[in-house]
């Protein structure tokens, strides 16, 4: 006699698969996407979020009609010089790692949790230390005659007190911190996580390089728009911080230089995601253009940005002129766009309108230096 080999039923079959798929599933359950978020513990309440950002491609730079309309009525930069060639050409460049940045730039409240555990005195504050603060007396340019500024260097002045002469907030943007103290900032950050066991071998908080922060500003579009949401500087209403219809603490007057034509409430700094889910980009990133100055890894290149991090002496893995992206609160809207970059004087120097956000992602040392 023989017996015949019994067939699987339809049932078993697919509680088999069922099964399978639950067996394989925690493989993947870790794996970050799209809209996901963490958030640090500081300690004494004070948290840091941190969205995920998946890998991608986008547009580095800015066209020809960018830049005319930088300089344009609208756009209200300086026509006439190098600053809008730091941006070169429009060119494609891809992040392929992915990574996790602040939804928001670093406020006061975290520094300042930062600052008490540590005990960390910024280089605004050593011996010989100061900063650059807006100068409370300064009425006007006088372009006839001479070209006033109206920022001026403070030695008694800090992140404590930018000297704005209104009251800080704690979720206001830190600022007047250095390349330096930012880069003390997230060592701080990464060895807390680190002793915390959240953080895996081979990652760290630090700064994003260059090409991380252009592509995040962008928020997932691969075109080369002037802004995150497009090219349009009206939908900017209710979005970001810049010069605009806003009245100098104690004047009657506005900054006399083309500005955006609404109110956005702050004659200097807003507090971090002050403009919600509208101020947000396509990636959940609040603040990205205008706000504060953020600065990034990258040696500042004037020839434009690069897709991997750029040093002055790659074999030193040197910065003596970091990158900053983005515009601040009180720039012109044209000097608020995506493709916006400058070189910083030096990794000691700090300034009332530069601030920076935190990536998380794969350790990339960079070595400060001094001109």
């Amino acid at each position: 006699m023989f017996q015949m080999k019994m067939l699987p039923s339809r049932r078993a079959i697919l509680l088999g698969a069922i099964l399978f798929s639950l067996s394989i599933l925690p493989a993947f359950a870790d794996e970050p996407k799209l809209g996901d978020s963490k958030k640090l513990d500081l300690g004494s309440r004070v948290g840091l979020e941190l969205v995920y950002i998946p890998p991608g491609d986008f547009m580095m730079g800015s066209t020809a009609a960018e830049k005319e309309w930088a300089t344009g009525i609208e756009g209200g930069a300086q026509p006439g010089t190098v600053r809008e060639q730091y941006e070169g050409e429009p060119r494609p460049m891809r992040v392929d790692k992915g990574f996790w940045m602040g939804r928001t730039e670093v406020t006061m409240a975290q520094f300042q949790r930062f600052v008490e555990e540590t005990g960390y005195v910024t280089d605004a504050e050593k011996p010989g230390g100061w900063t650059q603060c807006f100068n409370h007396k300064w009425d006007r340019y006088y372009y006839e005659s001479e070209v006033v500024h109206p920022w001026e260097r403070r030695e008694d002045k800090s992140w404590r007190d930018p000297g704005f002469e209104v009251p800080m907030r704690d979720d206001f943007p830190v600022v007047c911190v250095s390349y330096q103290d930012m880069k003390a900032f997230c060592s701080w950050l990464t060895k807390k996580e680190r002793q915390a066991g959240r953080l895996a071998e081979g990652l760290e908080i630090r700064l994003p390089t260059e090409a991380e922060w252009a592509y995040a500003c962008r928020g997932g579009s691969q075109d080369s728009h002037y802004f995150w949401w497009g090219n349009d500087l009206m939908e900017g209403k209710g979005r970001l911080n810049i010069s605009a219809v806003d009245f100098l603490p104690g004047r009657d007057t506005i900054w006399p230089l083309a500005n955006a034509p609404w109110s956005d409430g702050f004659a200097f700094l807003s507090p971090v995601d002050h403009y919600g889910e509208k101020g947000r980009n396509g990636f959940g990133l609040a603040d990205m253009c205008g706000g504060v100055w953020e600065f990034t890894l990258d040696h500042f290149d004037p020839e434009g940005g690069h897709e991997e991090i750029h040093y002055e002496n790659k074999e030193q893995l040197s910065v003596t002129s970091p990158v900053c992206r983005g515009g601040n609160y009180f720039d012109v809207p044209g000097n608020a766009r995506c493709a916006v970059r400058l070189g910083i004087h030096s990794v000691s120097y700090s300034d009332s309108r530069d601030g920076f956000r935190v990536c998380l992602g794969i350790s990339k040392k960079t070595v400060p230096q001094k001109k």
